[in-house]
């Protein structure tokens, strides 16, 4: 699986996400933002890790 995004990018663009006031539901994410959800995958066990991992 080819990702174009660093692990610190991901964390970052979730964090964006976040304070725009965007959904970070899986599926929505998977669909609006595919590479994000990918690289996400890619460096994290799972989304909601991705997600835990942003806010700390």
């Amino acid at each position: 699986m080819e990702v174009n995004m660093s692990a610190e990018q991901v964390i970052t663009e979730i964090q964006q996400l976040s304070s725009a006031g965007e959904s970070l539901n899986k599926k929505k994410v998977k669909k609006s933002h595919p590479e994000l959800m990918r690289s996400a995958l890619h460096y994290f066990p799972n989304w909601d890790n991705a997600i835990e991992r942003s806010t700390m």
